[in-house]
């Protein structure tokens, strides 16, 4: 992927994940490009495919477009940053992320973006300041 393409994604996401809004600053690890639709379903390298994820979101996300919802049962998509909106999807309550719709519950557990270690993480950032939690 070219430098340029990549600064695109990256500068989009403000430098932060677009799943659970880590910024790289926040880590040691790189964040990286996460495609919606994988390669391995044929999605493509294009802008609209692609968006900035931390290293935790993108290899717990692998290649799944879906999750089941724990209080439905049902099967819905995963987030889409390109067609929806973070924050009619998720809320903050501290440093968990809270799932205000059916998609954004799948993406919580299929992601695992609330797992302990990755709570504490997020609450040692809120208390230095460095994780805004009424970023859009």
């Amino acid at each position: 992927m070219a430098t340029s393409q990549r600064d695109n994604i990256r500068d989009r996401a403000h430098g932060f994940c677009e799943y659970c809004r880590l910024p790289q600053s926040g880590t040691s690890l790189p964040h990286e490009i996460d495609h919606i639709r994988a390669k391995k379903h044929h999605g493509t390298m294009t802008l609209q495919n692609t968006r900035w994820a931390c290293a935790y979101c993108n290899n717990a996300k692998g290649p799944n477009a879906s999750g089941y919802d724990a209080v439905t049962g049902r099967l819905v998509r995963l987030f889409h940053p390109r067609r929806d909106r973070w924050n009619n999807h998720f809320a903050w309550r501290g440093p968990r992320i809270i799932g205000k719709t059916p998609v954004a519950r799948a993406t919580i557990d299929v992601l695992n973006i609330n797992d302990l270690e990755r709570l504490e993480h997020r609450r040692m950032l809120i208390e230095l300041g460095e994780l805004p939690t009424s970023r859009e």
